[in-house]
């Protein structure tokens, strides 16, 4: 069994893969070019959901995704999960029926709600909205206080963890990973995962495995607080929302979980705060609403969009990069660590490894 790994990459999927690893008895040492947790993980929307997926694979990786959150919680106090559920109304008339039909033959649930039932739980919205559907398993995980607790649980279980350290390369041995090279020397490791997001496949190239990554930036909103109006995360045709136990109103810029294909931000962020709060105000006509803050980042996703997980190039050598990470995160700590120290291959991870690229 693998002894000793190096994880490039203290986000989410870092750590998650850290707290397991360390679980299982192996020597963990983290590696982040920046501060732990903050790039897409700190820019992430929180929202757990299967309900947008790409294909049927995917989506029953996203669904155990949700199951292994459940199984987390389990593990560890006070993670900040919420499973507030979603009513969603981005499409409408046969395009809901539709989805609604996919969703009770893959077995998700899914409640048709009329407009006197939208209007019973958010009062908010009943001048603006007639029809939806009511996800309950799905949920949000604050990025904040979910990221600070396993990291905190990853030290406490004697994960070490370097950070403001670029890695220069990755160290090879008779066509083996045996560590990676940051300023002033060398990491050894048995074996390496790559879980750098957006930096992962000028990483890979080193190595000749290709990993070809979309320009995909995001813009996450923050309002001021303002009084208790939404107990749900709330997706519409033009914008997903939610109010966090602050109270603040979160919105990403731009719609579509899986689908938005925007290469580059198409006004300052100034501009970009301010429009999706008019936005936000379509829907919340009875809310007093300001923007606070806006986080730029860009999100990790790969060529065909979907998840890229498994072994690659020399023997030892790992990757996991993935939109949306918060779903996936949990589950993904639980089969990575698998594979790396034990060699326990995942079958549903079959559709998603990295030499489809190749």
């Amino acid at each position: 069994m693998v002894q000793k790994v190096v994880i490039v990459g203290a986000g989410l999927i870092g750590v998650m893969s850290a707290v397991r690893l360390r679980a299982r008895g192996a020597r963990v040492t983290l590696i982040d070019a920046g501060q732990p947790g903050a790039m897409a993980t700190g820019a992430s929307f929180g929202w757990l959901n299967a309900g947008y997926y790409l294909s049927e694979a995917h989506f029953r990786l996203r669904r155990d995704g949700i199951a292994a959150w459940h199984r987390l919680e389990r593990e560890i106090d006070g993670l900040g999960v919420e499973w507030c559920g979603c009513l969603s109304w981005d499409v409408d008339g046969a395009a809901l029926e539709a989805r609604a039909g996919d969703f009770a033959r893959l077995g998700y649930p899914a409640q048709r709600m009329t407009r006197a039932q939208i209007a019973a739980r958010v009062p908010e919205l009943s001048r603006t909205v007639s029809a939806a559907l009511w996800l309950a398993d799905e949920g949000i995980a604050e990025p904040g206080v979910v990221f600070a607790r396993l990291l905190r649980a990853a030290l406490e279980a004697g994960v070490r963890l370097i950070s403001g350290a670029p890695v220069a390369g990755l160290e090879t041995r008779a066509e083996r990973i045996s560590g990676v090279a940051l300023p002033g020397g060398l990491i050894a490791a048995d074996a390496v995962l790559i879980a750098a997001g957006t930096g992962a496949g000028a990483l890979l190239e080193q190595v000749d495995v290709p990993l070809p990554m979309l320009t995909r930036p995001g813009a996450l909103v923050r309002s001021r607080p303002v009084p208790r109006v939404l107990d749900a995360v709330m997706v519409s045709p033009d914008l997903e929302f939610r109010q966090d136990r602050a109270g603040r109103i979160i919105a990403p810029s731009a719609a579509g979980h899986q689908s938005d294909d925007s290469e580059a931000l198409d006004a300052a962020p100034d501009a970009l705060a301010a429009d999706t709060v008019a936005r936000l105000a379509h829907w919340l006509p009875g809310v007093a609403l300001h923007w606070d803050e806006v986080t730029l980042a860009m999100r990790p996703v790969p060529g065909d969009g979907l998840p890229v997980v498994g072994p690659c190039g020399p023997e030892g050598l790992h990757v996991a990069v993935m939109h949306s990470g918060i779903t996936l995160g949990a589950l993904m700590g639980e089969l990575v660590a698998g594979e790396i120290h034990a060699g326990q291959g995942a079958p549903m991870l079959a559709p998603f490894r990295p030499r489809r690229f190749s």
